[in-house]
């Protein structure tokens, strides 16, 4: 994984413990939420596009906004008790619209805990690797502090790409970024498209494998481990046909320092440590979803 992280910055995982079973019921959840009416997909977005929404953050956004739809969840282990939590920027309980039973939340719930757990040992399992400690890691990530989210993106069928891409004219559904996360663990349904970039600019496919899961490096890890893992360029090839993909990106709790002093590594980025609050605050900027909220 080290080697991976370090020359790409990106792997595809089989025997992760996430159950297939699991995989294709959260794959079935995405789907249901999509083929809602449009006006009730609106009842779970933030204030952005629904005045009486109490979010600014989590939530639904409309294909309007980048050419695909999206909802974004957050751990459902934050509760209304946990004001403190809640007073926060960016910490916001989910809003579900009506037409999603218990058994559609019991659902997303358990794909969210078995995708933290699964994290949570991959990020220790990097941190070690470079000699870092992988306690002061996870301590850094407990639930429901952790700022984890859990996304569904729907790509609709459309007449035309999104973007063009500047590097090689590439038409394109989703522009070139890298994630903000620390990691991101994603599922693609079977039609693909996803490439990544590799440290010498090449573009590499992605393909579909019903058993895997692919895992990619964002900018929080970057600042985290000093640049030993670069964050990951990636982007999503245009076709008129509609694609559903899960991105779960792991992120650690507000306060919790992006340097490597917070791994006890000896290195250091040479200036002021940055919460993860703030980093959040300037990296979403990038983002159609979030120009409007922040």
């Amino acid at each position: 994984m080290r080697a991976a992280c370090e020359e790409i910055g990106f792997l595809t995982i089989e025997g992760h413990g996430v159950p297939l079973a699991l995989l294709d019921a959260v794959a079935e959840a995405g789907r249901r939420f999509f083929e809602l009416p449009a006006d009730t997909k609106l009842e779970a977005a933030p204030r952005p596009w629904n005045r009486e929404s109490p979010n600014r953050y989590r939530g639904y956004f409309p294909s309007s906004v980048n050419g695909k739809e999206g909802l974004d969840i957050a751990d459902p282990a934050l509760g209304a008790e946990m004001g403190e939590l809640l007073e926060r920027p960016y910490y916001e309980l989910n809003r579900f619209p009506p037409g999603l039973d218990a058994e559609w939340c019991a659902c997303v719930s358990r794909y969210f805990a078995a995708m933290f757990e699964l994290g949570e040992l991959l990020l220790r399992g990097l941190a070690t690797s470079i000699g870092g400690d992988p306690d002061r890691l996870a301590a850094g990530l407990a639930r429901p502090r952790s700022l984890t989210t859990l996304r569904f993106n729907y790509y609709p069928r459309l007449a035309a790409p999104v973007e063009v891409s500047r590097q090689d004219g590439v038409a394109l559904s989703c522009e070139t970024h890298v994630d903000s996360s620390l990691l991101t663990l994603l599922y693609q349904d079977q039609q693909g498209r996803l490439q990544v970039r590799d440290r010498e600019a090449h573009w590499h496919d992605v393909p579909f494998d019903r058993e895997g899961l692919v895992v990619n490096t964002g900018l929080a890890l970057q600042a985290l481990t000093g640049g030993a893992f670069v964050a990951t360029h990636h982007r999503v090839l245009f076709s008129s046909t509609p694609r559903l993909s899960i991105p779960f990106f792991i992120e650690p709790a507000y306060d919790f320092e992006l340097d490597p002093s917070s791994l006890d590594l000896p290195c250091s980025v040479g200036s002021e440590p940055l919460a993860y609050e703030k980093f959040l605050e300037r990296s979403l900027r990038k983002f159609s979803e979030y120009e409007r909220s922040l």
